[in-house]
């Protein structure tokens, strides 16, 4: 199995002339603010100080890169977060819109729902938005210590439901437990391998 032994921020882009080009398969990761983001980058990382994780909604203003030596895993703003200004949102979603347009750059994205909720509309939003633009997507249900199993199991049907996608293609995390991170790198190590395929 893939083992990932560093991972280091490379840079932070504000605007897509800041966009990163990159040899490595880039993998994505979007969910809405607060959904754990930071967290479970941190998990992947095995160093809880890579990510800057927030008690505070919406601190990822910018597309930030980190290197994870065979892959570059590109850190998206969380959307969704009510008490930022309509400006602020915008700037988000070009932001957004420009970093998917130049979809040949991604290999993948991780889109994060919180296991305890419905996703929300904004989720539904970005999913819709991915299956337009055919982008390859896995979602990451976080928080899954929160739940019993048989919850978690019911929590995952009812995500697949929403998002019209197989529950088997769903895997539920915990950044706390660490469940799920042999699912996940199982699926990066696909990622990487169809990328040097299709190259």
């Amino acid at each position: 199995m893939l083992k990932i032994t560093k991972a280091e921020f490379i840079t932070s882009s504000a605007q897509k002339e800041q966009f990163i080009k990159s040899d490595k398969p880039i993998i994505a990761v979007c969910g809405k603010s607060n959904v754990g983001k930071s967290s479970f980058i941190n998990m992947l990382a095995n160093n809880k100080k890579l990510a800057k994780v927030s008690k505070e909604p919406g601190r990822t203003r910018l597309i930030n890169y980190f290197d994870f030596g065979s892959f570059i895993l590109a850190d998206l703003p969380g959307y969704g977060f009510a008490r930022v200004s309509r400006d602020e949102k915008k700037k988000w979603a070009r932001l957004l819109d420009d970093f998917f347009a130049e979809k040949e750059n991604i290999a993948h994205v991780f889109s994060l729902a919180d296991i305890r909720h419905d996703p929300t509309a904004d989720d539904r939003q970005m999913i819709e938005y991915l299956y337009y633009h055919l982008v390859p997507f896995t979602v990451i249900a976080t928080k899954a210590d929160k739940l019993s199993r048989a919850q978690i199991q019911k929590s995952l049907v009812n995500i697949a439901s929403v998002y019209k996608c197989g529950k088997d293609g769903i895997i539920a995390t915990s950044a706390e437990n660490r469940q799920g991170l042999e699912a996940v790198l199982e699926r990066i190590e696909q990622i990487i391998s169809t990328g040097e395929e299709d190259g």
